[in-house]
């Protein structure tokens, strides 16, 4: 009997040296709980919500007037001055850019501030984290720079169409930025390329452009009387792009296109966009001339060195 009130009472006081220190701990966490200000916590929460909401409407609607007023004065620009449509787009492009980015840069600004982040401190740091990060980042800065050429000096408008020789790419500008430019494909494929890439650039749109059209001959049937054909063929069809043609088509004379074979060849410029049209109607119509008039057109192939 003895022994059973000493198990017993060795068991009482081993539960109690449990249950003292967990009470402690939750008598702790209560009074930390209870010295807990949460109408201040409230209050703060919900004047930092509606702070934010604030600079969220604030900046929309600035962001929006803002659009707004470029795009008007783009409009009424356009209208009275008389400028290339390509470098308007590019310059409205531009200045859409960074007005974006400017009132980016103080929303987020505002936004740390009403949070309550330190951001003078930040941008102490960011002072001394930049000449780390200059340091890797100069083909951006590189990037900048020869954007910022590009488009001081209209090397290229939007809708010009380029070629790009050193990385053999060509396509229509459908965007010219400080760091990239954007080429769109004959075949649809844009093309992303940054601006330290480009060394040159051979812009088609800027003058008239050159035809070249070569028909091939059989010399042997006569060359004054296919030359006759051929003429009668240019007059036609300087006549149907009478808007397009700045000179008329010339005949070269009888040229030597290799492995035997010789072409009649016709010279003449046209404006920018309409040659390949015009060349390939000319192409056609000397042919088809050709051949009606009993005329062959040889099909041996071309060996070129």
């Amino acid at each position: 009997m003895l022994s059973f009130f000493l198990a017993v009472g060795t068991t009482s006081s081993s539960d109690n040296s449990i249950i003292e220190p967990a009470e402690k701990q939750m008598n702790a966490f209560q009074k930390w709980w209870q010295q807990i200000n949460w109408e201040s916590i409230t209050a703060l929460f919900i004047q930092k919500t509606l702070m934010i909401i604030f600079l969220l409407i604030l900046f929309l609607v600035i962001w929006r007037i803002t659009l707004a007023v470029i795009d008007r004065t783009y409009q009424s620009y356009g209208k009275r001055m008389n400028m290339n449509i390509g470098r308007m787009n590019t310059i409205h492009t531009l200045i859409r850019n960074i007005v974006q980015y400017t009132i980016g840069f103080f929303f987020l600004y505002s936004l740390l501030s009403v949070l309550g982040i330190p951001v003078g401190s930040l941008l102490a740091g960011a002072g001394i984290a930049g000449v780390a990060i200059g340091l890797g980042a100069q083909g951006f800065m590189n990037d900048i720079i020869t954007g910022f050429f590009i488009i001081m000096e209209q090397q290229i408008d939007v809708g010009d169409y380029v070629k790009l020789m050193n990385l053999d790419v060509e396509g229509t500008v459908t965007s010219v930025g400080l760091r990239t430019l954007q080429l769109k494909a004959v075949d649809g494929t844009i093309h992303f390329i940054p601006n330290r890439n480009i060394t040159t650039i051979s812009n088609t749109s800027r003058a008239n452009m050159q035809v070249v059209v070569d028909v091939r001959i059989d010399p042997s049937e006569g060359i004054s009387a296919i030359r006759s054909v051929i003429e009668e063929a240019n007059k036609r069809i300087e006549v149907a792009y009478k808007d397009s043609i700045t000179t008329p088509p010339v005949i070269f004379g009888l040229v030597d296109i290799g492995n035997g074979n010789y072409a009649i060849r016709t010279n003449f410029y046209t404006k920018n966009g309409f040659q390949y049209k015009i060349k390939e109607d000319l192409l056609s119509d000397s042919i088809r001339s050709l051949l009606a008039a009993g005329f062959s057109i040889p099909n041996e192939p071309i060996l070129k060195k």
